[in-house]
């Protein structure tokens, strides 16, 4: 996989930023409506479409995070960089006060969370194999 160590929830907050502070738009902008078959009209907005985005890169980012590799470090590193970026903004910045920038907050979290969840689990199943390998050989 070619982006080793690049989080990849950067993208959509850079997204979130060039329509907030580049494009002047609002995130609450209608970009088209779905027809429903019970009758229902379901409108998808920019910060919408910006969290659908976000939550399919998070799942890529669960799936790097499986890897066993020296990198996974420097990824787990810029991911908390990352989040702790976004809550400054978030909470310095007025125009990144809204619920899509807290969304992308949250899978922000939950990405460094999952990250280090699955490497310490990771850690912990190849503790007693190296263990029963040694043991072995001592035998």
């Amino acid at each position: 996989m070619y982006l080793i160590a690049f989080p990849l929830l950067l993208i959509p907050f850079v997204l979130y930023n060039m329509v907030a502070f580049l494009l002047d738009l609002s995130f609450g902008t209608t970009l088209f409506t779905v027809a429903l078959v019970s009758g229902a009209k379901m409108a998808v907005s920019t910060g919408d479409m910006l969290v659908v985005f976000a939550t399919l890169l998070l799942y890529l980012e669960i799936l790097k995070a499986t890897r066993l590799s020296n990198k996974a470090v420097m990824d787990h590193v810029l991911s908390v960089m990352l989040f702790i970026g976004m809550v400054c903004e978030f909470v310095l910045v007025p125009r990144a006060a809204t619920s899509p920038f807290l969304i992308l907050m949250a899978l922000s979290f939950v990405d460094v969370i999952g990250g280090f969840t699955i490497s310490l689990r990771s850690a912990q199943r190849d503790i007693p194999i190296e263990q029963s390998e040694q043991i072995a050989g001592r035998g």
